[in-house]
């Protein structure tokens, strides 16, 4: 990891997150699915403190880290803004739009954890007004990652980042099938880091024109999550690892659970742990997301999670990551 500050540029929203009793796939005709006219009667809701930029920011956070927000909501912040700056994120960068709510994600949840989900974007629309250049010098930012936010404001605050030449990570996730293929090329080449799932990296290849290899020569690392299969990382010079999950006890939402997955690989790259050790605190923190209901509402134990970690990864892999633990704790 670059040394200094990490900037988490993404959105900031307001999680209504339900649970439909059975499977979307049951109820959807194959030859009509032009035609799709569906209503789920769920049986759960909660509401809970979500966005790609806070989950990050919040599960950093909590990790010992004092990452910098970077984003857009409405006057209705407020009591998000005491939650994330309570588990050490600084919310300088966050911009308050009076005329508008905080975005909303509105997702159900099926018994095979499927998803169908909507996002209103709300005050998301003005981060395209938010600069970096001042939030860089004022923090002393070492790396900037840009998430999933307005795409007009994630192609230009990817490309302010370049001209600045701070290192970013590049995590387009829920956008991409928003952004056309020059924009998602303009988001990814020279990444220091490129977050996606196994989807969205097919979804880039098609988009870019570029395939796998093309797409990792462009960027420092490629880590792709792999859902329940773990996550592979491979490097511009050909190296190659493969890190599993660390085993759920109980599959609650996996709403947050990329999210988690990028704060852990964050602050453990940020406190010396190498690419490896880091995806498996990656890969602890995505396991504590999926047994919470709400992506930030997740905790730590170390003594427990040292021994999950033990469990899934050996004893060395525990010893290494234990102090990066022990030490959000202090």
């Amino acid at each position: 990891m670059p040394p200094g500050t990490t900037a988490v540029v993404g959105s900031i929203a307001t999680d209504h997150l339900m649970h439909f009793p059975g499977r979307f796939a049951d109820h959807l005709v194959a030859d009509r699915l032009d035609r799709v006219s569906l209503s789920f009667l769920v049986d759960d809701l909660v509401v809970h403190r979500g966005g790609v930029g806070a989950n990050i920011a919040f599960g950093m956070g909590v990790l010992g880290q004092r990452p910098v927000l970077v984003g857009a909501v409405g006057a209705d912040f407020a009591d998000h803004r005491a939650i994330l700056e309570r588990h050490g994120v600084d919310c300088g960068g966050v911009l308050t739009v009076e005329t508008a709510h905080t975005p909303r994600f509105t997702c159900t949840t099926d018994d095979d954890q499927c998803q169908l989900a909507s996002f209103y974007p709300g005050a998301m629309t003005e981060t395209k007004n938010i600069s970096l250049a001042p939030i860089v010098e004022r923090y002393g930012i070492g790396l900037v990652l840009v998430g999933a936010s307005d795409p007009d404001a994630m192609v230009a605050q990817t490309e302010e980042v370049r001209a600045l030449g701070v290192p970013f990570a590049a995590d387009p996730s829920q956008q991409l099938p928003r952004l056309d293929g020059d924009r998602c090329r303009a988001l990814v080449d020279g990444a220091r880091y490129l977050f996606t799932n196994e989807y969205e990296l097919e979804l880039l290849i098609r988009k870019t024109g570029w395939d796998a290899d093309e797409i990792t020569t462009r960027v420092g690392l490629r880590v792709t999550t792999l859902s329940d299969r773990g996550v592979d990382i491979v490097g511009r010079d050909g190296t190659a690892l493969h890190v599993g999950v660390v085993p759920a006890r109980t599959i609650v939402d996996p709403t947050g659970v990329g999210d988690g997955f990028r704060a852990g690989f964050l602050a453990g790259g940020n406190g010396g742990l190498g690419p490896e050790r880091a995806a498996q605190l990656g890969a602890l923190v995505a396991t504590l997301v999926l047994e919470t209901n709400g992506a930030q509402e997740w905790v730590i134990d170390a003594d427990t999670d040292v021994a999950r970690l033990r469990e899934a990864y050996g004893e060395e892999a525990a010893a290494d990551i234990e102090p990066v633990l022990r030490a959000a704790l202090t």
